[in-house]
């Protein structure tokens, strides 16, 4: 009877231990875009020709199998697509109309360089190029080498 708390101990003890040093791991290296190009992808825009560009805060990018979003600085505006892991073609749109009823397309392509995506974000107005990378402050995708 005696022994029953004691391996009790032993085994939380043990436990502990384990997830201590479950933490203090190292992360995997991160897979290349190309390999692995799904999940959470983030970035800040930089315009290159015109005016009216999102580039005060982070933009972001979700990619699961059948489906992506691109997100312009974190606004309401939601670009969808369909990615093609295959041909590398991650394409997302959004077709507004304006007050003259005038169409208003906004087009994100990318495509997946190293462990980054480079991407290009077009408005009538604007041109912007951007470099998406995983999220640093996602601990389950740091320990499984997704960052």
């Amino acid at each position: 009877m005696k022994d029953k708390p004691l391996r009790f101990w032993r085994f939380c003890a043990l436990l502990g231990m384990g997830l201590a040093g479950w933490q203090t791991m190292p992360a995997q290296a991160a897979s290349s875009a190309a390999e692995d190009p799904y999940g959470d992808w983030t970035g800040v825009l930089v315009t290159d020709k015109g005016q009216d560009c999102p580039t005060e805060g982070l933009s972001y990018m979700e990619i699961k199998p059948k489906k992506m979003i691109f997100v312009p600085e974190t606004g309401n505006l939601i670009l969808h697509g369909v990615p093609d892991k295959e041909r590398q073609h991650y394409h997302a749109q959004l077709i507004l109309q304006d007050a003259r009823k005038q169409t208003l397309p906004m087009v994100f392509e990318a495509h997946p360089v190293g462990d980054t995506f480079e991407g290009v974000y077009g408005t009538p107005t604007c041109r912007a190029h951007i470099t998406l990378r995983r999220p640093n402050n996602h601990p389950l995708d740091n320990f499984l080498g997704r960052n």
